[in-house]
């Protein structure tokens, strides 16, 4: 594969070509500085604004999520997985119906395998614009998003209307929802009382890893972050490595499968047969399957990625197994 092919597979943190109107919570304040990124597979984004930088099948979605101090993103919930790591900032997570069931705040580089069924939401607690990675199951990553009611209420009174074909329509710029869509039905409270409520202690304890705990796991070979062998053992349909410069090698290997390489901190070179590319924090490089290639780090210093690849295990709930 030649580097001009392969530099279509990857997309650079500065290239991200963000969506600002991506949700339903485009227009309620305190969450409507948001950006929406769809980095590979459609995504879940209801809007049809929202650019996808790679659209090859690989049994999961990159996707990333860019906002200001403060900002944040509604309560929601996915039928599958939805990975975050923190690539920039200082973030917290809350989860439960309301949003009060418990919370984790998040620095650069930790990792969240939140629980399917369980509503969450996010915000930047820090300073500065903060980006978070996201990876979610499944080539159409569950079918969508699913909104706590309030988050469809508040919405509506400020101008978006989600129909129950996924799209949302902005009143304030005279839209309205064509013949034959109705409005998205708000979940009963039947189903309500089906959404699990973990704990902070079953939440904390078994879907958060701290990056620096992970690169001391790394000191030898990569780290199995998620996976069966993962340090969460979870099987969502793909797994999650951490990869250091204590633990990375520059023998050439090869996968049966696309696979992902996103660096969390320095510079990469990628190296295979016709060519070589570096990468930096923020870029997303897609690897062809049964491609030989290495990654290494290219500088001195402290250096780490996140390698993630599917699995034929189903895309499906939270495995308990």
């Amino acid at each position: 594969m030649t580097p001009t092919e392969m530099e279509a597979r990857i997309v650079r943190y500065g290239d991200l070509q963000p969506c600002k109107t991506a949700f339903i919570d485009a227009h309620t304040p305190g969450s409507d500085q948001k950006e929406n990124f769809t980095i590979i597979g459609g995504g879940v984004s209801e809007s049809p604004d929202q650019h996808v930088h790679i659209t090859i099948p690989h049994g999961f979605n990159i996707g990333a999520a860019g906002q200001p101090p403060r900002c944040r993103n509604s309560l929601h919930n996915h039928r599958t997985a939805e990975v975050f790591f923190v690539l920039k900032g200082r973030w917290r997570f809350f989860w439960g119906r309301w949003g009060d069931a418990g919370e984790v705040v998040l620095e650069e580089g930790d990792i969240f395998n939140i629980p399917t069924n369980t509503f969450r939401g996010f915000e930047n607690i820090g300073t500065d614009y903060g980006m978070i990675m996201a990876i979610l199951g499944g080539d159409d990553a569950g079918g969508g998003v699913i909104w706590a009611p309030q988050v469809i209420e508040d919405a509506k009174d400020h101008g978006l209307v989600l129909g129950d074909n996924g799209k949302l329509y902005d009143t304030k710029k005279g839209e309205s929802l064509p013949e034959g869509v109705k409005p998205m039905p708000l979940l009963t409270e039947e189903e309500l009382a089906k959404v699990d409520e973990p704990t902070p202690m079953q939440v904390i304890g078994g879907y958060v890893r701290r990056y620096n705990d992970l690169c001391a796991i790394a000191s030898d070979a990569p780290a199995k972050v998620i996976g069966k062998q993962g340090v969460i053992r979870d099987r969502p349909g793909f797994e999650v490595d951490l990869i250091t410069r204590a633990s990375a090698t520059d023998s050439k290997h090869s996968h049966d499968r696309p696979s992902v390489l996103m660096p969390v901190r320095g510079h990469w070179r990628v190296e295979w047969e016709g060519g070589a590319a570096t990468l930096a924090p923020g870029d997303t490089m897609s690897v062809p399957e049964n491609l030989a290639h290495s990654a290494v780090p290219s500088m001195t210093g402290e250096a780490a990625l996140y390698h993630v690849i599917g699995t034929d295990d189903p895309a499906g709930a939270t495995w308990k197994g």
